[in-house]
């Protein structure tokens, strides 16, 4: 297969859209922002081996690939609305191409994010998605924002994406086949195909005085959003429920992929206590939990404390590349 057979192959699954003047088959692409709004840009890579298990279903890599930048415009309150994709492949497989677009068109036609253009080459397996979003003026989600007395949020299930990987790693799972424990099948789920908390970021508008997304590890990106913020962190150990999926391993090992595990792409957010009844009903209409975990404070001191008052701290803080 030709590369531009296999442009053409995924130029076939792209929908029409009038905010596309024009879209792939050209140098570039040419948009149409809606009036009054600014554009949220981001950009993430993915390499075998790194961020997916070499022998990931090539629908898994499809989804996952997009997931992680739909994750980065939900943390920002934006509306996702065009993306580029370029494609490292080591040879020619439709068969493979085909099924990696079956993932990818899934979550793009489910998000309304239209494929504009990108690159493909030969070479490693590799993946880079750009994701462009619109907010309008001034309504972007930010990491500066956060103030001294703030709520602190987390949506969803941290930590079950890290278990999932855990259990991979010491092969009690497979990520090509479905697990026949249920429990164990939802966190397979959760990192092969992470759920982006787009609609849960647009209705945090408004609310939200800071917010980052979770991909590195909870500890870890709050981290970032305080240190943008120039305020610390209070964390309570038990404010975080354990889910269901993650009671059959003990406790602190539960804790430990909660609070430091990576690809869970939740959002950690900060809001006013005034304002945690309609946080959650915000949350509630987005059809996700979310949790207050703990609160903002003065200084750049973050630590979880546990049921007894004392700190708490994991075997690591989260994942760094190069580390």
């Amino acid at each position: 297969m030709a590369e531009f057979a296999l442009i053409d192959r995924l130029r076939a699954r792209t929908r029409t859209r009038a905010d596309v003047v024009l879209g792939i088959g050209d140098d570039a692409a040419l948009l149409a922002p809606p009036p009054g709004e600014q554009l949220a840009v981001t950009a993430d890579t993915l390499n075998a081996g790194v961020h997916f298990p070499p022998e990931t279903l090539p629908a898994d890599i499809g989804w996952k690939a997009l997931a992680v930048n739909l994750s980065d415009l939900a943390a920002m309150g934006a509306q996702p609305r065009w993306c580029t994709l370029s494609l490292s492949l080591p040879h020619d497989d439709a068969a493979w191409l085909e099924s990696f677009a079956d993932g990818f068109f899934a979550l793009a036609d489910a998000q309304g994010i239209a494929l504009i253009g990108g690159d493909t080459t030969r070479g490693p397996l590799s993946l880079s998605v750009t994701a462009i979003g619109s907010v309008p003026a001034g309504a972007a989600l930010r990491r500066d924002g956060a103030r001294v007395g703030d709520d602190l949020w987390v949506t969803g299930t941290p930590g079950e994406a890290a278990a999932a990987l855990s259990l991979w790693q010491a092969g009690a799972i497979e990520v090509t086949h479905a697990c026949a424990d249920p429990a164990r099948e939802t966190l397979r789920q959760r990192l092969l195909r992470p759920a982006p908390r787009v609609d849960a970021g647009l209705r945090l508008r408004g609310l939200a005085h800071a917010c980052v997304d979770v991909s590195d590890g909870l500890l870890a990106d709050l981290g970032h959003l305080c240190a943008r913020s120039g305020v610390g962190a209070e964390l309570q150990l038990e404010a975080l429920p354990i889910p269901l999926t993650l009671r059959g391993f003990a406790p602190m090992q539960a804790r430990s992929w909660q609070f430091a595990g990576g690809d869970d792409y939740e959002l950690c957010f900060a809001a006013a206590a005034a304002d945690r009844e309609s946080v959650g009903q915000a949350l509630a209409f987005a059809g996700i939990e979310g949790a207050v975990v703990g609160r903002v404070i003065a200084g750049d001191l973050l630590q979880v404390l546990d049921a007894a008052g004392q700190p708490w701290l994991p075997p690591r803080m989260g994942y760094q590349h190069f580390a």
